[in-house]
């Protein structure tokens, strides 16, 4: 069983995160009629190649937090836990706090 997945070419593995049903205090959260789809970048690809044979890296690093579309991406389960694999141009833009 593969302990860790390099991302080829320009795709990105991510892991979903998910909305906490509890506050800190221990109060429950009423669910949120749409919940944003995000994720955490866990690997990035090298990047792919122009026409010209240049490489064009990912514009995405490790512990970013991305936004995903509504449907796509290919599962992954590693070591169980399940990810996420999409390609770059898939993901719809970065979340900054």
């Amino acid at each position: 069983m593969a302990k860790r997945l390099i991302p080829s070419l320009n795709r990105v593995l991510v892991e979903k995160l998910v909305q906490p049903k509890k506050s800190p205090a221990g109060i429950l959260l009423p669910e949120i009629t749409k919940q944003l789809n995000a994720a955490k970048v866990i690997a990035v690809g090298p990047g792919e190649c122009d026409r010209d044979g240049n490489l064009i890296p990912v514009s995405l690093k490790d512990g970013e937090t991305v936004l995903l579309p509504e449907y796509g991406g290919t599962e992954v389960k590693l070591a169980e836990k399940e990810y996420l694999l999409f390609r770059e141009h898939d993901i719809l833009g970065k979340l900054e706090e």
